[in-house]
């Protein structure tokens, strides 16, 4: 299924970082499938922490998107788990969790709200906006995680799932099913990271556990990943396998985000 961009609508940024206008949010609501019956939730899910903090004094009761995000997260996870437990319920545990590991990563998410043309629509500070947040892969990807949450608070678990399905799931889910039979184990991270430094001279991965939590029954793990003397990024998981996975998985969307962060330390 191809969806467009975005409506006809004028693609540049407003003046004002912090105002959106009507017509942009209803071309928002009309590709999002869903008119909010609370707007005030896809206004918070827009505004970016940069400009609550910019505009605390003026307006102390302006909310960022950070909680909203968290929510979102949350719901995005657990439908992507689901749907892809009932479709492939062949897979191994493993390999189900690396099909959803691909479907919410950051890379991924970012890739679907650029799909919605949303960095168009953040209310930013002039800081961030200055900066080019409205492209920046964390920025899209959190704020997409939002705009979920804020769904599933005005219209519940029904119309997020509808969203995330159309969206996040269904134009990539065959192909990375595809990708796990061919390579026997698409979304194994750590190879993925090793390739990945090896490529651009970076050195090696090295992982180690900064923590233990839990009793022995119920143990999670923390794992750092460095590269080149430079913590790359941490992970946690029930295993000190899955956390690895994990703590790989974020240092390659590190990676993307900042293709210098694993680079020889002085």
């Amino acid at each position: 299924m191809k969806f467009s961009a975005h409506p006809s609508i004028d693609a540049s940024p407003p003046a004002d970082p912090a105002i959106v206008d009507a017509p942009a949010i209803d071309a928002l609501q009309a590709l999002l499938n869903h008119r909010f019956v609370r707007p005030e939730l896809l206004r918070r899910a827009l505004t970016h922490s940069s400009l609550a903090h910019e505009r605390e004094a003026a307006e102390p009761q302006r909310e960022d998107n950070e909680t909203l995000e968290f929510l979102g997260d949350a719901v995005v996870g657990m439908v992507a788990a689901e749907h892809v437990f009932r479709l492939y319920p062949e897979l191994s545990e493993g390999d189900l969790t690396r099909l959803r590991g691909a479907l919410v990563s950051r890379r991924h998410l970012a890739d679907v709200a650029s799909g919605l043309d949303l960095g168009r629509f953040l209310l930013l500070g002039r800081g961030e906006e200055r900066s080019g947040g409205r492209t920046k892969t964390a920025l899209l990807a959190n704020a997409m995680e939002a705009v979920i949450g804020a769904i599933y608070l005005d219209a519940g678990l029904e119309t997020a799932r509808a969203l995330i399905d159309t969206r996040v799931i269904a134009p990539v889910v065959a192909s990375l099913r595809e990708q796990l039979a061919a390579r026997g184990g698409m979304g194994d991270f750590k190879s993925v990271l090793q390739e990945l430094l090896q490529a651009r001279k970076q050195g090696q991965p090295v992982y180690r556990i900064a923590a233990e939590t839990g009793p022995d029954h119920r143990k999670r793990f923390c794992v750092e990943v460095r590269a080149a003397g430079a913590v790359l990024a941490e992970g946690e998981g029930r295993t000190r396998k899955h956390a690895e996975q994990a703590a790989a998985r974020r240092a390659i969307d590190k990676l993307h985000e900042n293709p210098n962060a694993a680079e020889p330390q002085p």
